[in-house]
């Protein structure tokens, strides 16, 4: 995985479409269903701290551009 898009294809498989229309809170839930994904063994060690990575890197760019429009 290498783009947010790829991790939405990536919970695809599980079921899991997010939307809620907020860049930030969508990464939020992605981020959220991954630990629990992850808790629950359905996916693999690496996956998740890839996919986890780079939501968190996502996030922490959308909080900045925000900051910039302030």
């Amino acid at each position: 995985m290498k783009t947010i898009y790829d991790i939405q294809q990536f919970l695809k498989r599980f079921g899991t479409i997010i939307y809620i229309g907020d860049r930030i809170g969508d990464l939020e839930l992605m981020e959220a269903e991954l630990k629990d994904l992850y808790q629950a063994q359905l996916i693999e060690p690496r996956e998740y701290q890839s996919a986890l990575l780079i939501v968190r890197h996502e996030i922490r760019i959308q909080k900045e551009l925000i900051g910039k429009h302030d």
